[in-house]
């Protein structure tokens, strides 16, 4: 299985939004930090930045989306709803993990990391589009045929394919 670059980038905001993003707002102080190139580092921007690690760049970065090829991650909405609550665009891939919400619209394989616990999710890609999610082995774990919405358990998913 091709595992790209981007989806080692998951690992890392993923890891950050279970239990690094208190740590990371409290090292940018409650007004933010700087990057030494002087722009203010916000506590989404430093997760992005482990996102895309040195390889990737997001493509744009605001105080509630980062957006890179294929993909983009915001915080979810506060409280409890279910999939069909959960707006996804058409041909995209969506899924709420551990309170942030993965919007994904490029075909290839993402590696993930520390995806536990159960969310929402919505296919919503063109009908008879499976989205593929994989064992730590490479093995599938389950599958999901556009068009369908539901709750997943995430324990635990290391990859997917969204097409």
């Amino acid at each position: 299985m091709n595992i790209v670059k981007p989806a080692a980038l998951l690992v890392a905001a993923t890891a950050l939004l279970a239990g690094s993003t208190v740590a990371a707002t409290a090292a940018a102080g409650p007004t933010g930090g700087y990057h030494p190139d002087g722009t203010r580092v916000t506590s989404l921007q430093q997760t992005a930045d482990e996102v895309l690690g040195k390889d990737q760049k997001a493509l744009s970065v605001s105080a509630d989306k980062v957006a890179y090829d294929g993909l983009d991650v915001t915080k979810a909405p506060q409280g409890t709803f279910s999939a069909q609550d959960l707006a996804c665009d058409y041909g995209h891939l969506c899924m709420i993990v551990k309170g942030t919400k993965f919007d994904f619209y490029k075909c290839q394989t993402w590696t993930v990391s520390n995806w536990t616990g159960d969310g929402p999710f919505t296919n919503n890609q063109t009908p008879g589009t499976v989205a593929r999610f994989y064992n730590k082995d490479g093995s599938e774990r389950w599958s999901s045929t556009a068009y369908q919405a539901g709750t997943a358990t995430w324990d635990p998913i290391y990859s997917l394919r969204p097409c």
